[in-house]
């Protein structure tokens, strides 16, 4: 003969107030962690658009640093300044008729003034210059080249920004120089070298 059970079929599963209650808590589980995914995901984005942004602001910083401005002395003893005022470094390859280390006018890092920027797109690949962004752009490059005041012939200051063509839409333009913290700023100097 078969034994009766001594388990009680009333506490044989989850009621379902107890099912309804594991469930909203997994939704709202489910909820915060989606964020979490959806908040990484722009971190990784402006993360990796910051770091395109130092990689490309290097490059032009190296390009500007290798036109010659450099002091040749003569076997007479005279010493012949050099300074490059002809390439266009807002061109891919740079080429003739650009301003070079020619003293940039005000504003350059503030607004599109050719030549004194260039665009790229999400790769860093060149993808145009001119006073508006191209099709395809994604980041914008601008420089300056100023001639140190105190000594406008021994040195010169050069200064590039990188910012993308999303954050300069956002910017407000009644303000100048309203760059932000994700924008980047690299800045040096070079001095004549007598040869």
């Amino acid at each position: 003969m078969a034994q009766p059970s001594s388990f009680d079929s009333a506490s044989a599963g989850f009621t379902l107030i107890e099912v309804l209650v594991a469930l909203s808590l997994m939704l709202a589980i489910s909820a915060g962690v989606g964020r979490l995914f959806v908040v990484a995901g722009l971190m990784g984005r402006a993360s990796r658009d910051r770091t395109m942004a130092v990689v490309l602001a290097s490059g032009k910083l190296e390009q500007l640093r290798s036109l010659a401005w450099d002091a040749v002395v003569e076997p007479s003893g005279t010493v012949t300044r050099v300074t490059d005022a002809q390439t266009n470094v807002g061109a891919d390859p740079p080429a003739a008729g650009g301003p070079g280390l020619a003293e940039s006018p005000p504003g350059t890092l503030d607004d599109n003034i050719p030549p004194f920027v260039d665009f790229l797109d999400r790769l860093g690949s060149w993808v145009g210059s001119g006073s508006s962004p191209p099709r395809g752009a994604v980041y914008i490059r601008r420089w300056s080249v100023h001639h140190a005041p105190w000594d406008p012939d021994q040195l010169v200051a050069l200064q590039v920004l990188v910012t993308t063509v999303a954050r300069e839409h956002a910017r407000p333009r009644s303000v100048s120089h309203a760059w932000n913290g994700d924008d980047v700023v690299m800045a040096t100097m070079k001095t004549r070298v007598a040869r």
